[in-house]
């Protein structure tokens, strides 16, 4: 088992690598050249900066039963694909029962977004530190689920 995290601008990178040193399981950050991450205990790997390129090589890289971090639905949907497990930096798991359901909800909203004139909008809420607790909680019971 491998971690992958799709760490362009994730709030949980020093959290999974915590967790992970624990467990002393490899974690594999992936960002573009425009973010510059730091770590002691990851190997990251810099994607040339595209649209979706990122994404396209932590799915060529991941593997059946290893973990992707990402908040990117799509990701998540080719990551289960390849019989890897997905969280969401919330902690939401993404399962076969539930990816549909989000990638049309996705859809949706894109499809609302672009109906108004409106193009700019609120960034996502403050992350606090009940959503990091959320979020380690979620992953170590992830953990736990994979490694069975």
């Amino acid at each position: 088992m491998k971690i992958y995290v799709d760490a362009d601008a994730c709030p949980v990178v020093r959290i999974v690598e915590k967790i992970a040193k624990e467990n002393k399981i490899d974690v594999c950050l992936l960002c573009d050249t425009n973010h510059v991450l730091q770590s002691d205990y990851s190997q990251i790997k810099i994607i040339g900066a595209g649209a979706d390129a990122v994404d396209f090589a932590l799915i060529n890289l991941c593997q059946s039963g290893d973990i992707v971090v990402t908040q990117d639905y799509g990701v998540a949907a080719m990551a289960l694909g390849k019989a890897a497990y997905a969280i969401h930096q919330s902690g939401r798991w993404y399962t076969n029962d539930n990816i549909d359901q989000l990638l049309m909800e996705r859809h949706m909203a894109k499809a609302a977004r672009r109906a108004k004139s409106k193009n700019h909008f609120s960034g996502p809420k403050k992350r606090t530190m009940e959503d990091d607790k959320h979020f380690e909680e979620s992953f170590r019971k992830l953990m736990i689920h994979a490694g069975e």
